[in-house]
């Protein structure tokens, strides 16, 4: 398969289009089985190390569920802001979505019980394939117009202990899935001037570190 230049400037447009959304911005309104299992199956159709595919996703709409991670991310937020003590702008961003999401969705890692091609010197690529399923599930939420939000500020123990994970579980990502009101123009913490945007020059070495 070949694509044309036009559709080369679609997938630009859905990466450069793509933001973290947060609680404010979700709407009450549920998402369709279908676009959960088109958002699904881009996760897996991701590259991983060994093809040993370790996802493993979590679709929770239970309340009391999303009641007990929230809590989770309160305590782990109250202790964020002392480490940011000194910036006024982090108390007042929002940085969840657990309880306005319709959706959310836990991304674990299961560890293989076998050798795997590609991490007899990098272990923690099996991981990274997890990271990858992420991104997929990003953009193509992006390009149904579902707003996605990474929420980090989490214990993962705790996490785990609430959805009875396995012991060889791994949480990746907790993502908070809904429509919203609109979508940025620009990332939010750049918005907020929370940091400046890197130029690729910043970003890029020739060969080695001089």
């Amino acid at each position: 398969m070949r694509f044309t230049n036009e559709q080369v400037q679609t997938l630009e447009n859905i990466i450069r289009s793509r933001r973290d959304v947060r609680g404010n911005n979700f709407l009450n309104k549920k998402i369709t089985d279908k676009d959960i299992e088109k958002i699904l199956l881009s996760g897996i159709n991701a590259p991983s190390v060994g093809y040993s595919q370790p996802w493993k996703f979590v679709i929770i709409d239970d309340e009391k569920i999303k009641d007990k991670i929230r809590q989770n991310f309160d305590i782990e937020n109250e202790k964020a802001k002392k480490i940011f003590k000194d910036k006024e702008i982090y108390k007042n961003l929002k940085l969840e979505g657990v309880k306005e999401a319709p959706i959310n969705i836990a991304v674990f890692y299961e560890h293989p019980d076998e050798a795997t091609i590609g991490m007899t010197s990098m272990q923690r690529m099996g991981e990274y394939s997890v990271v990858c399923a992420v991104e997929n599930m990003w953009l193509m939420a992006r390009a149904l117009n579902i707003g996605l939000g990474w929420i980090s500020i989490l214990d993962e123990k705790k996490v785990l202990e609430t959805l009875n994970a396995p012991k060889c579980a791994r949480l990746i990502a907790y993502l908070a899935l809904g429509y919203v009101d609109e979508f940025y123009k620009e990332p939010e913490l750049k918005t907020v001037k929370w940091k400046d945007k890197k130029t690729l020059s910043e970003c890029t070495i020739q060969n080695k570190w001089v």
